[in-house]
C-alpha cells in the first residue's frame, strides 16, 4: 500500500506538475504521463480511509478494468509467442514455437498468478528446452500432472469450449490444414476433429 505520506508527495506532483528533486530544496517542473495500475479496489479503500479521495479522482482519469487472464483465455496464444520471441533474445536461443498439445495444456490452466505465472511458466520451459519447440515435458508438474493424470490433462476433452477451439486452431495452423497431423497433436482421432469443427463452426475441407 502507498504510505499517507507519499500519497500526498504524489497528489502534490500531478497538481502542480512540479516536483524536488532528492537533495535540492528547488522544485522542477515535471511532463510526464501517469499510468497507474492496481490489483486492489481503490474505491473501497477510499471508503474505509486508507487511500486519498482526492488522489483517487485525480489518477481515474481514464480507467481500464483488465479482466485476469482466466477471462480472457484467448490471449494465451499471443502471449506465449512474446514471450518466446522475448525469451530467444534475452537468452540467445532459437526456440521456434509451442506444440499444439503443450498449448493446449497452458489453455486448460486457471493461472491464479495471471500473465506473470505465464510468463514464469515460459521462462522455466525455455531452461529445459534445448531447441525446437517447447513441449508438455517442458511445462512443470502442476500444469501437467504426474504420470497418468499428465496424460489426462493434455486430452482435448477436458478443455473449455473456447480453449478447444483455439487449440484446434492452433494444431491446424501448425500443421498448414493437414487434419490428420493435427488430429495426432491434438491426441484425438481425425473423425473426432471434423465432428468438433463442424460443431465449432470451422469449415472441413474434404481435401486434406
Amino acid at each position: 500500500e502507498i504510505s499517507p505520506a507519499l500519497q500526498v508527495r504524489l497528489l502534490r506532483v500531478l497538481q502542480e506538475r512540479r516536483f524536488e528533486p532528492l537533495g535540492s530544496t528547488e522544485s522542477e517542473p515535471v511532463k510526464a504521463r501517469v499510468i497507474a495500475a492496481t490489483h486492489r479496489n481503490l474505491a473501497d479503500l477510499v471508503k474505509k480511509g486508507k487511500f486519498r479521495e482526492d488522489l483517487f479522482y485525480r489518477i481515474n482519469v481514464i480507467r481500464i478494468d483488465l479482466p485476469p487472464l482466466r477471462q480472457r483465455m484467448e490471449d494465451i496464444p499471443l502471449l506465449t509467442d512474446h514471450f518466446i520471441e522475448r525469451f530467444n533474445i534475452l537468452q540467445k536461443k532459437e526456440i521456434t514455437g509451442i506444440t499444439s498439445t503443450a498449448l493446449s495444456v497452458l489453455m486448460a490452466h486457471s493461472w491464479p498468478g495471471n500473465i506473470r505465472e505465464l510468463e514464469n511458466v515460459i521462462e522455466r520451459a525455455f531452461i529445459l528446452c534445448e531447441g525446437g519447440e517447447i513441449g508438455t515435458e517442458h511445462l512443470p508438474e502442476e500444469l501437467t500432472g504426474p504420470g497418468e493424470g499428465g496424460a489426462q490433462s493434455r486430452n482435448l476433452s477436458r478443455l473449455s469450449r473456447a480453449a478447444e477451439v483455439q487449440a484446434i486452431k492452433s494444431a491446424l495452423k501448425k500443421n498448414h490444414n493437414n487434419y490428420s497431423a493435427a488430429a495426432k497433436d491434438l491426441g484425438i482421432h481425425r473423425t473426432t476433429l471434423y465432428r468438433k469443427m463442424k460443431a465449432a463452426g470451422l469449415g472441413v475441407s474434404e481435401k486434406v
